[in-house]
């Protein structure tokens, strides 16, 4: 199949491109690297299909030898970003990225591989990671294939929903529909991590005012993976709309926002704490702005400074 432009008759940069005969051509996020024993951070990961009629899997971390002794460790339930349309929880920079943490953090993470835009339309990679979370909530009860990592060192008090761009507005969606929902209701959601959240709108704020390519870059992303007649201010991905539910239907005590000062999704985060720190929430907001650096530059360069100062702190918070 040729991958030039010019079969192409929809081009969605620097992500996919769709041809003309209608095949799809994914240019980003479409390498995989198995699981297993990292020998750099002693981190120990497995993949798990927990919904065989869908092929929905995870893949699960732990460090190999943790020093904690009988003590529970938190469970970081990961959601990986890429617009709703490209990357997995088996691409190789997620996998390092999520290694370091797990090290750093001292934590049993579970990385939800949803399912992507086109060929399987939103709300379907809420619909998947809902999924996640349930089949965790059944952990607890046991009526479940019981997965041992969790059973023996999974701290079922303390979860935490993480994500970057996508995966960080996923991660927002799941902590509102969370709170007094049965399907949830064995676990306690202690906190959200939101890295680099991929928030939008119709209407241009902050840098994207001055920067109009990129603004209708981003456009384009969500109008190809959710087309609808709200466009950019649909609650999916605006929820700061008029009519948008209530920042106080958070299921949570505490929020970590990671912007990052090149990003052009920054002012979207930037906005986002500052609507929940104004809220009826009653929990804990945070903002750390990563000088310097563009959309999740910790994913793709792990070993930076500023990357592993951002791993600290995402550990930290979630440690607290």
């Amino acid at each position: 199949m040729s991958s030039s432009k010019a079969d192409a008759s929809v081009e969605v940069p620097p992500f996919l491109r769709v041809h003309k005969d209608g095949t799809l051509e994914r240019i980003a996020g479409t390498q995989v690297v198995p699981s297993g024993f990292d020998p750099q951070t002693g981190v120990l990961s497995k993949d798990k299909v927990f919904k065989p009629e869908t092929g929905l899997s995870v893949r699960l971390y732990r460090l190999d030898k943790e020093s904690s002794g009988h003590q529970k460790l938190p469970i970081v339930i990961y959601f990986h970003g890429g617009a709703f349309c490209v990357s997995s929880v088996f691409d190789p920079d997620y996998h390092k990225s999520l290694n370091t943490l797990v090290a750093e953090a001292n934590i049993i993470l579970i990385a939800v591989n949803y399912r992507l835009a086109p060929e399987h339309p939103l709300p379907t990679a809420y619909e998947d990671c809902w999924a996640g979370l349930k089949c965790l909530n059944s952990q607890v009860e046991g009526n479940y294939d019981v997965e041992p990592w969790l059973k023996e060192k999974g701290d079922f008090e303390r979860v935490y929903l993480v994500g970057d761009g996508a995966g960080a507005n996923i991660a927002h969606h799941l902590a509102m529909r969370a709170l007094n929902n049965s399907d949830f209701n064995l676990i306690k959601l202690a906190g959200i991590g939101l890295v680099n959240p991929y928030f939008w709108g119709e209407k241009p704020i902050g840098v994207e005012v001055t920067d109009p390519i990129r603004k209708a870059m981003v456009d384009k992303w969500w109008n190809f993976v959710y087309p609808c007649d709200k466009g950019c201010d649909d609650l999916l991905i605006n929820p700061f709309v008029d009519g948008a539910p209530s920042f106080a239907n958070l299921a949570c005590h505490k929020i970590l926002v990671i912007v990052a000062e090149k990003d052009i999704l920054r002012d979207r985060g930037k906005l986002y704490y500052e609507k929940l720190v104004n809220s009826e929430w009653k929990g804990t907001a945070e903002i750390f702005e990563i000088e310097g650096e563009d959309h999740v530059f910790h994913i793709f360069d792990p070993d930076c400074q500023k990357a592993k100062s951002l791993i600290k702190r995402l550990a930290s918070f979630i440690n607290q």
